[in-house]
C-alpha cells in the first residue's frame, strides 16, 4: 500500500520538537490526517573496552525515573552527520573517544507519531577525551562488566539502550 503527503502545517514548535498536522492520500483513495512530532533524530553509543560497558544514569523527568542508558544525544548541530554526533556525545557524556566505530543499526523509536530516526553505533578502542557537557545534564557515569550484560538488559527500561545491548548481544563485535 502506498501513500503520499498532500499537505499540512506546523501547529506547535518548541526547543526540541515541533508538531505538524499533515494529510496523506492512500492508494485506496482514503485521505487521513496525522499529528506528527518532528524531531531532528538522535544517536546512541554502545561503548565498551572489551570488559566493561560504559553507560550513564540520569533523571528522565517525563517518565519520573532515573534511567540507566547508553550515551546518546540529538542530531542538533547543523551539518553534523550521525557519526560525528556520536563522537561528540561520547566525549560530552562519558569523557571518552573511540578509535573504532561501527554502525549497528538505525530505527524509528515511535513511528506511530514521530519522524525521529535513531542511529546506533558501537565504539571500541576507547581513550580519554574531554568535552563540555550541557549545563543542565545530571549524568552519572556507570561502568558495567560485559559479563553482566544479561542482567543489565533484564533491568533496562530505555528503548534505545535495549536495542543497542540486544543488538550487541545477538551479533557481537566483528572479528
Amino acid at each position: 500500500m502506498t501513500f503520499e503527503r498532500t499537505g499540512g502545517e506546523e501547529v506547535w514548535a518548541g526547543r526540541m520538537v515541533s508538531v505538524r498536522v499533515d494529510r496523506f492520500l492512500h492508494d485506496d483513495g482514503e485521505e487521513v490526517e496525522r499529528e506528527i512530532v518532528v524531531h531532528p533524530g538522535a544517536v546512541a553509543v554502545l561503548a565498551h573496552d572489551g570488559e566493561r560497558l560504559f553507560m550513564v544514569a540520569q533523571p528522565r523527568e517525563p517518565v519520573g525515573e532515573r534511567l540507566l542508558e547508553v550515551p546518546a544525544g540529538k542530531l542538533d548541530v547543523e551539518g553534523e552527520d550521525p557519526l560525528e554526533t556520536a563522537r561528540r556525545e561520547l566525549a560530552e557524556e562519558i569523557g571518552k573517544g573511540a578509535r573504532t566505530w561501527r554502525h549497528l543499526t538505525s530505527f524509528y523509536p515511535s513511528a506511530g507519531f514521530s519522524d525521529e530516526e535513531m542511529h546506533v553505533y558501537e565504539a571500541t578502542d576507547l581513550y580519554d577525551e574531554s568535552a563540555e557537557s550541557e549545563e543542565n545534564e545530571r549524568i552519572e557515569i556507570v561502568t558495567v562488566p560485559l559479563a553482566e550484560l544479561d542482567l543489565v538488559i533484564a533491568g533496562c527500561r530505555d528503548a534505545k539502550s535495549l536495542i543497542a545491548m540486544l543488538w550487541y548481544r545477538a551479533f557481537g563485535s566483528p572479528g
